[in-house]
């Protein structure tokens, strides 16, 4: 993998994340916006304070240009560092070619940076929540996704280690059960908070805690499917085609009179 191929790579990650953010922004905003506005609603019904400040940035400002800005820069980020996690991980984790690659790394980010950490520390609307914690809980979840990515790399150098002995089917399973195991105890020793109030809609909290599910699939899953399809046209040959006379010419070729 020389320097231009991994610049080359490095934009189409780009390139896939901007897509896959486009596809995550719709889903965003027609299924976690709504859910978002019913939670504020709620919020603003049971407080008692009714003399707030005037809004830095008005909701209609949030749940748009905002909401894009954050979703699109951040779909361009995990882009770029899939595609150099991917210029690594090409050739070195198992016979696959580009798309698998690409559909393996997309999984186990989904898996790793998101769902594992999820599970332990779910997202929660506005009106969940003891703001005294909000701190301590946003450390903790990034905690729980330093703890699952790291895990899942040793995980996967535990496999390729064990392979030789095991084979690789025994190999992953000791892998994945080592890191299940490891990432349970992470599970039970490390802090829970159950900060949901009797009144809120039990309903609306799950549907919130859907859409956010939602939204991650879909990015990582488009993520996987765009820059699979980009880097096969870009590092695999173009097979050869059959032509009059019993030769052979590259599908990319001009055609020459």
């Amino acid at each position: 993998m020389n320097s231009i191929s991994v610049r080359a790579l490095l934009i189409r990650g780009m390139l896939a994340g901007l897509v896959a953010g486009v596809l995550a922004l719709v889903v965003a905003y027609f299924l976690g916006e709504s859910r978002v506005d019913a939670a504020i609603a709620l919020e603003e019904a049971h407080s008692h304070d009714h003399g707030g400040g005037e809004e830095l940035v008005s909701r209609t400002m949030q749940s748009t240009a905002g909401l894009a800005t954050g979703v699109l820069v951040f779909g361009v980020a995990i882009g770029g560092i899939a595609a150099l996690v991917f210029c690594y991980a090409l050739g070195r984790i198992g016979r696959f070619g580009p798309r698998a690659t690409a559909a393996l790394i997309a999984l186990g980010a989904l898996l790793t940076v998101y769902v594992v950490p999820f599970l332990k520390y779910p997202a929660n609307p506005p009106a969940v929540g003891n703001p005294d914690t909000i701190g301590q809980r946003t450390a903790l979840f990034f905690l729980m996704v330093a703890l699952s990515v790291l895990l899942a790399v040793a995980a996967v150098i535990l496999g390729k280690r064990l392979a030789p002995r095991l084979g690789n089917w025994n190999a992953t399973i000791a892998a994945a059960v080592g890191y299940v195991v490891v990432i349970g105890c992470a599970y039970a020793f490390l802090p829970s908070f159950n900060e949901v109030g009797k009144d809120f809609p039990a309903a609306l909290l799950w549907e919130f805690r859907l859409a956010t599910l939602a939204v991650q699939a879909t990015l990582w899953t488009t993520f996987g499917l765009v820059f699979g399809y980009l880097t096969e046209r870009l590092l695999v040959p173009a097979p050869d085609t059959v032509v009059a006379g019993g030769g052979t010419a590259s599908r990319t070729a001009d055609a020459v009179g």
